[in-house]
């Protein structure tokens, strides 16, 4: 009798509904409602990126993301507070980034999305403090921090 490993936990349509679910959210403000002349009336720096780089490169962030959030949710250990933690923060991430678009481009409200972003940063900060001995996993070393047990 052979002894079968559990399914994991996250598949990766899991990962697929909550990129086209966010995505479908942030598009709303800024693709069906929002004001064209308030993008195109932004002064860039010369050296900004063009805009074609800006999807190709939010789309890997957020399957480098996904895929990270697959591995914390599918660790073969007993579910801990710190990794509850983790994916809690995971979906506050995915929260901030669905409605980032809806305070600028909608509500064309600078603050409101300075304020998700500074949000965002706490959330990714939290990430790298609670992270495990995965190096795909930890951005960096935390002193001080123990793995996941």
């Amino acid at each position: 009798m052979s002894s079968l490993a559990p399914a994991p936990r996250f598949r990766w349509w899991h990962g697929a509904v909550i990129q086209v679910a966010a995505n479908a959210v942030s598009f709303w403000p800024a693709g069906v409602r929002g004001d064209a002349a308030f993008y195109t009336a932004f002064h860039l720096p010369s050296y900004a990126p063009p805009d074609w780089l800006f999807a190709p490169l939010w789309l890997a962030l957020n399957i480098t993301s996904l895929v990270a959030l697959a591995r914390v949710a599918n660790l073969d250990v007993a579910p801990s507070r710190r990794r509850q933690l983790v994916v809690v923060s995971e979906g506050v991430g995915w929260l901030l980034f669905a409605v980032f678009t809806t305070f600028f481009f909608w509500l064309h409200s600078p603050v409101l999305a300075a304020a998700d972003t500074v949000a965002g940063l706490l959330v990714a900060a939290v990430n790298v403090a609670l992270h495990n001995t995965d190096p795909f996993l930890s951005a960096a070393a935390t002193p001080g921090v123990k793995p996941f047990q």
